[in-house]
């Protein structure tokens, strides 16, 4: 990604909904060396802000229904959360919750694109997103995993504006000129029962030291670390309660 802050348009934050958040706390802090800063409000439910020092890089929170996945979440910045969510659904979305004010931080919408992936809308109030992008232990790309790539691309650059930069190889969403994400196709590499959705990718400094310490700690590997090419080396995981995620080497191009 090459936005250093929250850029409307753009990926702002990412967020873990999990079946159990203290052992969440505990092995993503083993894994990306996170300090955990609950929120004591009771209706957040235990709401994590996970920092790098003093900056906020990511969230993890309970299930809130259940229904809901064990999964994580990439949230989008826009200007107007009500502009956003119509257009959502004028673009074939489903807007399935919100848009919601939380407190004086800002407003939240839950949408799912046409094909049924999930994402969320913020619009800063007192909170903007993350503190910092790209910084090992930080969120620095996103990727939508779709079996529709051309129904995706008419879907988001309909309701966010995002330029589309395809290779032979891979496709990347960009905004205002930087690229900051992707998207790749589900066949063959998905089994049919697994949804479209998003993947936050964070950096760090070693990826097969990272991969390792995620095994230790419970993880599986999804896709063993691999060095793309022309790109960076990258590893997926999922952590013990079912959460995909990946990481990529920092200082290198996705």
């Amino acid at each position: 990604m090459e936005f250093d802050k929250p850029v409307v348009g753009g990926p702002c934050w990412a967020e873990l909904g999990t079946s159990d958040l203290q052992a969440a706390k505990r092995f993503y802090g083993e894994v990306f060396d996170w300090r955990c800063e609950t929120d004591p409000r009771e209706e957040l439910r235990g709401y994590t802000v996970v920092r790098l020092g003093d900056a906020a890089v990511a969230g993890l929170g309970p299930l809130y229904r259940p229904s809901q996945p064990v999964a994580w979440s990439v949230t989008f910045a826009v200007g107007n959360a009500d502009a956003a969510a119509n257009k959502v659904a004028q673009a074939g979305g489903t807007v399935i919750r919100g848009p919601i004010d939380v407190f004086d931080e800002g407003r939240l919408t839950v949408a799912l694109d046409p094909s049924g992936a999930a994402f969320h809308l913020w619009q800063a109030g007192e909170f903007c997103g993350a503190d910092v992008f790209n910084r090992p232990g930080s969120l620095g790309w996103v990727e939508l995993s779709t079996r529709d790539i051309k129904r995706a691309r008419d879907f988001y650059t309909s309701v966010f504006g995002w330029s589309v930069n395809a290779s032979e190889w891979y496709t990347q969403w960009g905004l205002h000129g930087e690229d900051f994400g992707g998207v790749t196709s589900m066949h063959d590499r998905f089994p049919a029962d697994v949804p479209p959705h998003w993947l936050p990718y964070f950096a760090v400094e070693d990826v097969d030291a990272t991969a390792e310490t995620a095994l230790r700690a419970g993880a599986k590997a999804l896709q063993e670390p691999t060095s793309v090419p022309d790109g960076p080396r990258i590893a997926v995981l999922r952590d013990p309660q079912g959460a995909a995620f990946g990481v990529y080497q920092a200082g290198q191009e996705r």
